[in-house]
């Protein structure tokens, strides 16, 4: 009887770490730096890198959690930055997935003041752009509010990319968004 209530206890505990996502870093802590990716992160193009938090270009926030976040930009050229990371484990095609994100902007950000958009992407390669699985509204709060993300992918995932997005493509700005605190994903039903 003992070992039937261990082995039913390891089921459900298997069962629970089975079912979340882990990232490595989710509140991108790390010293503040301009251009430059936080641990566990990877650049997807050349002058694609975030900034680090707080401490430059005149932005101060406080973190949503920890100590620091990170920012990323539009530009007026159509150019934007975005960076990524490989998962834990894989997505599964069909299945529902859930998590959260803390997001603000900042008014002061060494002239890319315009408020944006927030994409999150996951793709089967490193910085491909298999499918978007969550657009944020115009970020226009310098406060940090949390953000869920309810998706099922179309395909089997393995790597998360956060990418600036303008918030009218038919004009390019210099614009910001700040995040932090990307809760670890997980399948709908296992809170």
């Amino acid at each position: 009887m003992r070992f039937l209530f261990i082995f039913l206890i390891c089921m459900l505990f298997s069962n629970a770490l089975n079912s979340q996502v882990s990232l490595n870093n989710p509140s991108f802590e790390d010293e503040p730096a301009d251009a430059t990716t936080p641990q566990g992160w990877f650049p997807c193009d050349n002058m694609t890198t975030p900034d680090i938090f707080p401490g430059f270009w005149g932005v101060y926030n406080e973190a949503a959690d920890g100590e620091t976040y990170v920012g990323i930009i539009t530009r007026e050229n159509s150019t934007f930055e975005r960076f990524g990371q490989r998962l834990s484990m894989d997505l599964v095609k069909g299945q529902c997935y859930f998590t959260a994100i803390d997001l603000s902007y900042s008014k002061v950000y060494s002239g890319y003041n315009k408020p944006i958009q927030l994409k999150i992407v996951f793709s089967i390669d490193k910085c491909s752009n298999d499918e978007v699985v969550f657009l944020s509204p115009v970020i226009q709060h310098t406060d940090w509010k949390t953000y869920k993300v309810e998706f099922t992918p179309n395909a089997n995932y393995r790597y998360i990319k956060l990418e600036a997005y303008y918030s009218d493509e038919k004009f390019s700005h210099k614009g910001n968004i700040l995040i932090d605190n990307i809760r670890p994903i997980r399948r709908c039903g296992n809170a």
